[in-house]
């Protein structure tokens, strides 16, 4: 396949990867969402086009590759442009209903991600998340900033570690919620897999923190459509265990960045208390079925 060449390219301000990115279009005005690694963070945008080509040849609606290689900023790699509008802005703006059946698809999309299975030698998923549970937990220990019963994070991870044992892995998109999605022509689209990874397929809702916070009705369509609406008790006991470990350590990460990302994560963990019944109720206030 001939090079694409790009007769104007205007960046995207928008995301956290440190990437930059730009819309880039050819002579004939064909978009394509261009995307340069910095080398320093490149080691694996080989695999990642590769994976993505795999997710793609499954049908999953998607930013599709189409060229990478190497430049002079890092690599480059070229995707179809998804001409729509972000999913939380046209969400928002839904009844309960609608947003339920974008949910719903939501699901069903990860659910197709997850069919592809993680490498035979990846590590002991229980032994890998219990190690990043232990660091997660010296972070918030040392933090300058605690939430307000932070306590039950802390005592709900202690209860429930053992669920870890015998988890399967598969792919994992790596930051699957509302925010990576857009809506192209009524359809739903996946958008910036740069953050892949395998694992637990239930540990990839622990974003669905966002999706909650955003709309609730989505959420819960995301959560019966993965499971085709026989949602396993186990998986709300898993997945609160992967939420109370993302959100002590949401702080933390947040610091660097300013007050008002501090203060988002504290909101949010007030959400996730307040969800939750102070990590006394795995399932969620914010779940519920419509029909």
């Amino acid at each position: 396949m001939e090079k694409l060449e790009f007769v104007t390219k205007t960046p995207i301000e928008k995301g956290w990867s440190g990437d930059k990115k730009y819309c880039a279009v050819t002579s004939d005005g064909t978009k394509y969402l261009l995307r340069i690694t910095p080398e320093n963070k490149s080691a694996k945008c080989f695999d990642m086009f590769r994976m993505q080509q795999t997710i793609a040849s499954l049908g999953v609606p998607m930013c599709r590759p189409i060229e990478i290689g190497e430049c002079d900023g890092g690599v480059y790699t070229v995707q179809t442009w998804i001409d729509g509008k972000d999913a939380e802005e046209v969400v928002a703006g839904l009844s309960e209903g609608e947003q339920y059946n974008y949910g719903l698809d939501a699901g069903r999309i990860l659910k197709i991600i997850h069919s592809v299975p993680a490498p035979p030698d990846a590590p002991d998923w229980e032994e890998r998340f219990n190690a990043k549970i232990d660091r997660k937990i010296k972070m918030y220990s040392e933090c300058p900033i605690k939430y307000e019963n932070g306590r039950a994070f802390l005592d709900y991870i202690s209860q429930n570690r053992y669920l870890l044992k015998n988890r399967p892995q598969t792919f994992q998109h790596g930051d699957y919620h509302i925010g990576n999605m857009m809506i192209e022509n009524g359809k739903l689209v996946i958008i910036d897999f740069d953050r892949y990874d395998f694992g637990d397929p239930w540990e990839e809702f622990n974003r669905i923190v966002w999706c909650a916070q955003a709309a609730p009705c989505f959420a819960s369509g995301m959560v019966d459509g993965y499971f085709d609406g026989n949602v396993p008790e186990e998986f709300w006991r898993l997945l609160a265990l992967y939420i109370s470990s993302n959100t002590l350590s949401s702080v933390p990460w947040a610091i660097p960045f300013g007050q008002g990302e501090i203060n988002t994560m504290i909101n949010q963990a007030k959400d996730v208390l307040s969800w939750y019944g102070g990590m006394k109720n795995p399932v969620p206030k914010w779940y519920k079925r419509i029909v």
